[in-house]
């Protein structure tokens, strides 16, 4: 299999895995029941575990959302199935303050926010982690698709996916080397169609279960809506101006925009146009033609590394690597280095469209499946490859 939870051994070693105790972090899913059962078939001490995130009322029984009321009993009878105990904790004041609040915040402040990443930086990673070395676990075991392998000098690393459409490495860059010790992702290498292969195998109720979506707890789809509820002045109007000074109309806030967005401006113009920023401050979406939208250079904060040398030093060298800016986007050619006032920035060797502040940019040695995550951080600032027209001041 992977990660070297699941491999074939001696008498020996199977008795040494079930004197092992792993905690399956279990979502109600398919992916994450597929790993619990594939564990406790391997002679794991397995436990199951569920968090419940938020007050799901009106996503209890809406298809496609995770860590809500359906999601609990689903994993509660996969558990019951594989015969493994299994606990729901009550994370919700949390994921409010982590997840919810920041993610209200993002917009707010015109920059669009990664909330799943947020929730695997602190939920997840860090307080599930810990909760499950309460509980004499060893390792706690996700249905992530990233692969985790030993490294040649010590230590672990993460590698994207072998199946490059389920890749989810681009959310879990800020994972540190002493999680990764702890940490294990059993299907990084299995494809998706073999997933559900084995969930009929083994029985499991929530074999034909679709899988869920980005943002749990965003009931309907409508993100608008619990950002206006928590922030408020997210939904204030201002105008919509061009890059050349123009006022072109009114926007009913900016929470209901994006740069690189395109449909749904609410102006009639001629020339197709795009969001190329946003001011939060003065209330202004800014927008203009698609050229105006491509970057050579990004600056990114927080930023987590993962690489062999130090982060430092990978910089001072302008190493060479390669960079996701969406999590939808193929990585794409790049260097390190920093900006005139030393923040940690990449150069791209082509233009890319789209870069918002708030998402991340993730660095990879490789473009394509199997490549090795280096880390990344989140974008502050990116440098367009022309002015087209001038911009406001």
């Amino acid at each position: 299999m992977t990660d070297d939870l699941l491999l074939d051994a001696s008498d020996a070693a199977r008795a040494e895995r079930a004197a092992t105790r792993v905690v399956v972090a279990m979502s109600g899913g398919v992916d994450s029941s597929v790993v619990a059962a594939l564990l406790a078939r391997a002679g794991y001490d397995v436990v199951g575990v569920t968090l419940q995130l938020y007050d799901h009322g009106e996503a209890a029984h809406r298809a496609g959302s995770c860590c809500a009321g359906q999601d609990i009993y689903d994993a509660s009878e996969v558990a019951r199935t594989l015969g493994i105990p299994h606990y729901v904790l009550d994370y919700e004041s949390r994921f409010r303050e982590e997840v919810i609040d920041r993610f209200a915040a993002s917009y707010a402040a015109g920059v669009t926010p990664i909330p799943c990443v947020d929730c695997n930086r602190t939920v997840k990673f860090r307080d599930l982690l810990a909760t499950a070395e309460e509980l004499g676990a060893r390792f706690l075991a996700t249905g992530h698709y990233v692969a985790s392998r030993a490294l040649p000098g010590g230590g672990r690393g993460l590698f994207r996916a072998a199946e490059e459409a389920r890749d989810q490495s681009y959310f879990l860059y800020a994972t540190t080397t002493a999680q990764l010790d702890k940490l294990r992702f059993p299907l990084g290498e299995m494809q998706k169609a073999d997933v559900r292969a084995l969930a009929a195998e083994f029985g499991l109720p929530v074999a034909e279960k679709p899988d869920s979506q980005d943002i749990c707890f965003v009931p309907g789809g409508d993100y608008a809506e619990v950002v206006q509820r928590l922030r408020p002045e997210a939904g204030e109007a201002g105008d919509i101006v061009h890059l050349d000074g123009r006022v072109l109309g009114r926007h009913k806030g900016v929470l209901h925009y994006t740069i690189g967005q395109r449909k749904g401006l609410g102006i009639a113009t001629p020339e197709p146009l795009y969001v190329i920023s946003i001011d939060a401050s003065r209330r202004e979406v800014r927008v203009g033609p698609r050229e105006a939208l491509a970057v050579r250079a990004i600056s990114m904060a927080d930023v987590n590394w993962l690489g062999d040398i130090p982060f430092a030093a990978a910089l001072d060298a302008e190493a060479e690597v390669y960079v996701k800016v969406r999590s939808t986007r193929p990585p794409v050619p790049a260097r390190l280095g920093r900006t005139a006032d030393g923040t940690p920035a990449v150069h791209l060797a082509l233009g890319e469209e789209g870069v918002a502040p708030g998402q991340a940019c993730v660095l990879y040695d490789a473009p394509g499946a199997g490549a090795r995550l280096l880390g990344g951080g989140t974008i502050v600032k990116a440098e367009r490859v022309a002015k087209a027209v001038a911009e406001v001041a």
